[in-house]
């Protein structure tokens, strides 16, 4: 039995958490991780409309789905951070979320569709945050290793990406289901070998202090203006590919488009630990924000210029990586060691879960099979608009404070 849940959940490893050999594997993981985004994410739309839904079926299939990114994180950060199992509660839930989306293959109905996605999201949800933690355990000595490693995510997303552009010409967007468990399986092999983050003394609970932070106006503020941001990004996960395939671009065109973007958020994590020393992480987030709601005021009016796309996706460098960036090291900023599990959560399951659901919901209504096409990116950018005004705002109160308590 003992062997059995060794194959299972990994090898105990007795090498230093930030060990060549354990940052490779993190590199591989976020590979998998992100290249089964970079298949699922732009692709989906394609694949339940060939199953046959509407717009307004696949925007509420995505946005019950998404609900579910909310409920994940925060049943596993809680046990991450108290025991010290980052690692295994990865794997445990990498291995649970193909196991689970294999149903993909034998239903056939809405509702059951809709039940296997949710599923698989429960367990999933699982990998991001404490593949995160780890990763920021392992490259605490070097500020800048964090943005080195996670860069291997926006390669995979490229690499899986094309991949999966050039497969739905060849064979149909039935093809979406087949890539998604192959990459999801991959996660988990890729994970069997990662190293778990030694649990510090003292450092099981959580203090009240970081409770209190999570009620700040700081934190609220920040939140919120990364929900909205996410809400904005409903129209381009959900129809992107759709969007370009009724503008007359083929799906390797499609994903020629995506990697631009993918390429251009690499540069961002290469340079993250310079740009994060040198500027104020909510500034940083605010200048993304503003870019984003650029972005999508772009695909609204020009998609139908080449050029256009490509600049909007260059933009992705900023509207994805530098925001994820700017937000992931405010946590680390904003609160202790011993709950960075649980601010990675609430941050995750919160922005990438309410508004992820917020914005698939409405997209998927205001899409209206194409015809709100445009209207569904204008959307978008204003919301992309309000969030970066809420952060602005929220720098001015800081700086007036200061400047009045000094």
């Amino acid at each position: 039995m003992n062997s059995f849940i060794r194959l299972l959940f990994g090898p105990k490893r007795n090498v230093p958490i930030d060990s060549t050999s354990n940052r490779v594997f993190l590199g591989m993981t976020y590979f998998f991780y992100f290249g089964q985004l970079g298949i699922f994410m732009p692709y989906v739309g394609l694949f339940l409309d060939d199953r046959g839904f509407s717009s307004a079926q696949i925007g509420t299939l995505l946005a019950i789905t998404a609900l579910f990114r909310m409920l994940g994180p925060n049943l596993w950060a809680n046990k991450a951070d108290k025991n010290g199992t980052a690692g295994e509660v990865l794997r445990f839930g990498s291995l649970l979320a193909f196991l689970a989306f294999l149903a993909v293959f034998v239903v056939q109905g809405y509702w059951l569709l809709t039940l296997t996605f949710c599923i698989m999201m429960l367990f999933w949800t699982a990998v991001l945050p404490q593949l995160e933690v780890i990763t920021l355990s392992a490259t605490a000595t070097s500020r800048g290793g964090y943005g080195k490693l996670r860069l291997w995510g926006s390669v995979g997303f490229i690499v899986c990406s094309l991949l999966a552009g050039s497969l739905i010409d060849i064979y149909g967007p039935s093809v979406v289901a087949v890539t998604t468990s192959i990459s999801l399986l991959f996660i988990y092999l890729s994970s069997l070998l990662i190293v778990n983050p030694k649990v510090k003394e003292h450092s099981t609970q959580a203090s009240g202090g970081d409770y209190k932070q999570v009620m700040s106006l700081v934190f609220i503020v920040f939140l919120l203006a990364n929900t909205l941001l996410q809400v904005s990004f409903g129209t381009y996960y959900n129809f992107f590919a759709l969007y370009m395939s009724d503008l007359q671009y083929t799906g390797f065109q499609t994903g020629i488009f995506i990697a631009i973007g993918v390429v251009a958020e690499i540069f961002i994590f290469i340079y993250a630990a310079t740009l994060v020393k040198r500027f104020n992480v909510l500034h940083l987030l605010a200048l993304s924000i503003f870019l984003t709601a650029l972005r999508w005021f772009g695909l609204a009016y020009f998609a139908h210029i080449g050029a256009v796309i490509v600049l909007s996706q260059v933009l992705h460098a900023f509207s994805f990586a530098l925001s994820h960036v700017a937000s992931v090291y405010f946590l680390t900023q904003h609160f202790s060691d011993k709950f960075q599990s649980r601010a990675q959560a609430i941050y995750l399951s919160v922005t990438f879960g309410l508004g992820s659901a917020i914005g698939s919901f409405t997209a998927g209504y205001v899409w209206n099979d194409g015809v709100g096409a445009s209207l569904s990116f204008i959307l978008s950018g204003s919301v992309a608009f309000i969030a970066g005004l809420l952060l602005v705002i929220l720098i001015v109160y800081k700086a007036f404070i200061k400047n009045k308590v000094v």
